[in-house]
């Protein structure tokens, strides 16, 4: 393939754009699972809030980010790889230097050196990284552009790197929308991102994806339409 592509010049018949082969679920499905776990979701203090409009679920998981707060989010088909790429990840401001820590002790439960990766839109990596090639897969680390690593503190390595995710609006329209979303609050079109789990397998099923909030202490869950928030 390599020969009849870069050698011959011919086109390839394929191209992968993005990751989500992975298995998917639908809203009642996603309902049936807060249905027989309500009474662990009432007992945690959580509320539940069906929001039937992918703009205004983007601008509502937005909003909670940029105040701070910790969101998993699980959207669509899961992810094939070892990458969370925006389908079952969570998601965090970038621009406050505390979440690192904040994630890795009450969130992920790891070492404190453990870093995070930046999702920034696709049409923005020019302005935040030196680096120009595109990296949807999160397969490639950039230095981060002296100017700005002072605003993305939080997914910047100590190196001043980072292992960032370019998020097409095409391959990844929900996740595009959200990091857009963020974008109008804050001015800076990037989020961070890191696996939806906790020292074990990405979270795959709904019913994996709660107990993981549950027991983490996140304080938002998006699971598809749905929103669930600590009280």
């Amino acid at each position: 393939f390599a020969v009849w592509n870069q050698e011959l010049g011919n086109p390839r018949s394929f191209v992968m754009d993005r990751a989500d082969w992975g298995p998917g679920y639908g809203r009642e499905e996603i309902r049936e699972t807060l249905n027989v776990k309500r009474a662990e979701i009432t007992s945690a203090g959580c509320f539940v809030e069906d929001i039937d409009d992918e703009e205004k679920l983007c601008r509502r998981t937005a909003e909670e980010i940029a105040a701070g707060k910790v969101v998993g989010w699980f959207q669509g088909r899961m992810e094939w790889g070892a990458r969370a790429l925006g389908h079952r990840s969570i998601v965090a401001d970038p621009r406050r230097p505390e979440m690192k820590e904040i994630l890795n002790s009450r969130i992920k439960r790891r070492e404190p050196f453990r870093p995070f990766a930046p999702s920034i839109l696709e049409e923005a990596v020019d302005d935040y990284f030196e680096r120009k090639e595109l990296s949807p897969f999160m397969t490639m680390t950039s230095r981060v552009k002296a100017e700005k690593c002072g605003i993305i503190p939080a997914p910047t390595h100590v190196d001043g790197t980072g292992r960032l995710q370019t998020v097409n609006k095409q391959a990844q329209p929900l996740y595009w929308r959200l990091i857009k979303e963020f974008e109008n609050l804050t001015g800076v079109p990037v989020v961070l991102n890191t696996s939806f789990n906790e020292n074990e397998p990405i979270v795959c099923t709904p019913e994996e994806a709660l107990d993981c909030f549950l027991r983490t202490k996140m304080d938002v869950l998006a699971i598809g339409p749905f929103v669930i928030t600590r009280n």
